[in-house]
């Protein structure tokens, strides 16, 4: 595709990754969760040791969406694993081939580092991902449950913590 341009998000990205963020929250039907601030994703993103990466893509120059991975691991694989935290491309230019390219990308990064899987979420009212998700292959992983403590007062909790 003559228009598309993939790249890794740089520091000085964080302003529209922060915008696509935001966009993905909307169109998950929760424009009001993002808390993130441009700050937390310099010091997780761009800092000494990155906690996740990010790559762009641009389509005839402006910046429509991105996939935003982290590293994991499997012990029963005896190797590390990349986990898609989101992949979001701007409404109206799905369809053009644009998501498939960021997957594509990743997949080539695990093969690159060896990765043995590549895993993610799909909201389960989101046909249209899952779908698309279904025709490249993707599977649906049954049987398991994802399970969250979330928040600083439940983490302490879990910790032992009095606050």
């Amino acid at each position: 595709m003559s228009g598309l341009r993939l790249r890794p998000a740089e520091r000085t990205d964080v302003p529209v990754l922060l915008q696509l963020i935001r966009a993905l929250a909307t169109y998950e039907r929760a424009p009001d969760a993002v808390v993130a601030t441009e700050a937390d994703l310099l010091r997780e993103g761009f800092g000494a040791q990155p906690r996740f990466r990010a790559t762009l893509a641009e389509y005839d120059g402006a910046v429509v969406g991105f996939s935003l991975w982290f590293y994991n691991y499997s012990t029963w694989l005896g190797r590390a694993g990349i986990y898609l935290e989101d992949l979001f491309v701007l409404p109206e230019l799905r369809g053009k081939g644009i998501g498939r390219a960021l997957l594509a990308e990743l997949a080539r990064t695990a093969l690159a580092e060896k990765c043995g899987r590549v895993d993610w979420q799909v909201l389960d009212w989101n046909s249209p991902a899952i779908e698309f998700y279904e025709r490249l292959g993707a599977k649906k992983v049954s049987g398991w449950f994802n399970m969250r403590v979330q928040g600083e007062a439940a983490l302490r909790q879990l910790a032992g913590e009095r606050e």
